[in-house]
């Protein structure tokens, strides 16, 4: 597929120029601007994702420096819509295979990603898609080897009360995201939460972890969202009884077959991993965060305010 933008093209923005330099990825580009510095350049054909991150970052960016911010937007090509993005050292899945985070790196940038959920669910948006490498650092020397962090991709953001969220629209990937949302039924910012704890999981452990990685299907197996849902249910279930309150005759029925598939024998319950592994401390949070029923999941505001984050260790 041909790119959209050639490497030495100047593109005009409302605010100055820019220089592609380099293609990062489809849609995405690095460029310079007037002033010689890097920035990223978004833009998608015939797909509204870089449109909806123009008018989310609109919405939040000046309530919260959590989230990577809208610099400009590409007046000249007029189409299809492009955006300049701050450009940030890495991201977070990077940082984590070079280097396991220590316990302050883990707390900052737990803090960082929860400060920027707080506002966005303020107003009932759900980012959609948390996962480390959507978490995007900035590097300094130091205990904390991060100066920033910023939360990005928000291009499917969209509030809860939308028709994506109430017909249980799949999104996100199917390894940092909730049940609700794998089972196809509506979700809401609690959707977020979990992905969230699933990702503070993967950091705890380093690398490229994800403890709901599928052993016996790859990624695009039409199987692999309920292999997924399997290994939610083994660390972190059962569903409670209550389920039953909001969910539909399918939902039952696959509560009804993970059971079955998963009796109590066969769950390797997450608060029985050893100190070893995972202190205790670390289980405990994430306990309080990796619920079944979204109905209990804490929202970030109280995440903010748990004890975990007045222990220095």
């Amino acid at each position: 597929m041909a790119s959209i933008f050639a490497l030495g093209q100047t593109l005009r923005g409302s605010l100055g120029k820019y220089v592609i330099t380099k293609e990062i990825q489809g849609g995405v580009w690095l460029a310079k601007n007037w002033q010689n510095e890097q920035v990223i350049i978004k833009s998608v054909k015939d797909h509204p994702r870089v449109e909806n991150e123009r008018d989310v970052l609109r919405l939040f960016q000046n309530r919260t420096p959590f989230l990577r911010p809208l610099l400009d937007e590409i007046m000249e090509p007029v189409a299809p819509t492009a955006i300049v993005l701050r450009h940030l050292d890495n991201h977070l899945l990077n940082a984590s295979i070079k280097q396991t985070l220590n316990r302050k790196e883990l707390k900052f940038v737990s803090r960082c990603v929860l400060e920027a959920l707080q506002v966005l669910h303020e107003d009932g948006y759900v980012h959609a898609d948390i996962k480390p490498d959507n978490v995007l650092v900035n590097f300094q020397d130091g205990d904390v080897r991060f100066s920033e962090v910023q939360l990005g991709d928000l291009g499917g953001s969209y509030p809860e009360g939308s028709k994506w969220a109430k017909e249980g629209t799949q999104i996100g990937a199917p390894m940092w995201t909730s049940p609700e949302v794998i089972m196809e039924t509506p979700w809401n910012t609690a959707t977020d939460i979990w992905s969230f704890g699933c990702m503070l999981i993967s950091l705890i452990y380093g690398g490229n972890f994800n403890l709901f990685r599928p052993r016996t299907v790859s990624y695009g197996h039409e199987e692999y969202g309920l292999e997924v849902l399997k290994r939610q249910f083994q660390y972190f279930g059962p569903f409670p009884a209550k389920y039953r309150e909001i969910g539909d005759d399918m939902v039952v029925q696959i509560m009804l077959y993970l059971m079955h598939e998963i009796p109590p024998e066969k769950m390797t319950q997450f608060y029985r991993t050893t100190e070893r592994e995972v202190c205790e401390k670390d289980k405990e949070f994430v306990g309080k965060i990796m619920m079944m029923d979204w109905r209990d999941r804490p929202t970030a505001k109280q995440l903010l305010d748990d004890d975990w984050f007045k222990v220095c260790s």
